[in-house]
């Protein structure tokens, strides 16, 4: 479930979030469940959260856990990264780790008085949750950031206010633009057309996906597991 919720909200509203996870996991509530699920299945429930690829990866990692159990290491598990790997260790299994998202960088800055990053930012979180609950700890520390130390921050409400060395420090994420009609969109398309239906042709494909990434978003897909077939016929794997 944790895991579930962090892909889902990888780079994506969290109001779309709270549309799709409780229909995910009432559709495939153990990793045994989502790793026997078909494909196409999975992309509906899947829905307008994009990033088709994390989908992709949350699949194979639930076939992974089933057969094998949860690895000590969780960034061996596909598209599992250092941050993703820490929530679940923290909120799934009580690991005294910190869970550096978005929120934690400009709070934690905050309080020192610098922008925090790389080693310098998991160093001053490693040393604050040090003894502490870490599941406790990182929730307030993101609730904090999500209601209270917003970009503009909203000091006057803040509980902790003492600890802050200069409220005014922020640098804002960098925002991944849209790029319309770039192999990323047509990746997409491509997914969520073979989940309606396999197609018996390139061609046939090319009639809803037009574009001229097409080849190579089917090359790359196909590359990485995510479809199977060529030019006579295509299907999600």
């Amino acid at each position: 479930m944790i895991l579930v919720s962090e892909v889902m909200s990888h780079q994506t509203r969290l109001q779309r979030v709270e549309v799709r996870f409780p229909r995910f996991m009432e559709a495939f509530p153990t990793p045994a469940a989502l790793a026997a699920s078909d494909p196409e299945r999975a992309v509906e429930l899947w829905g307008d959260l994009g990033y088709l690829r994390r989908l992709h990866h949350l699949r194979q990692t639930a076939v992974i856990v089933t057969e094998a159990g949860w690895p000590t290491d969780l960034t061996v598990l596909p598209g599992v990264g250092p941050y993703t790997a820490a929530a679940v260790a923290s909120f799934a299994f009580g690991a005294p780790v910190a869970a550096v998202d978005t929120n934690h960088r400009r709070v934690l800055s905050r309080w020192v008085g610098r922008p925090l990053r790389g080693r310098e930012l998991a160093d001053q979180a490693a040393e604050l949750v040090e003894g502490s609950e870490s599941a406790a700890w990182n929730q307030a520390v993101m609730d904090l950031g999500a209601l209270v130390c917003n970009p503009v921050p909203r000091c006057e409400e803040c509980p902790v206010s003492a600890w802050c060395v200069d409220p005014c420090v922020y640098e804002p994420p960098p925002r991944q633009s849209e790029y319309p009609g770039s192999l990323r969109q047509v990746r997409a398309a491509v997914v969520r057309t073979l989940a309606r239906q396999p197609l018996s042709s390139t061609a046939a494909l090319a009639e809803t996906v037009s574009s001229p990434h097409l080849e190579d978003a089917l090359a790359a897909l196909r590359r990485e597991g995510m479809i199977t077939g060529d030019k006579s016929g295509w299907s999600l794997s």
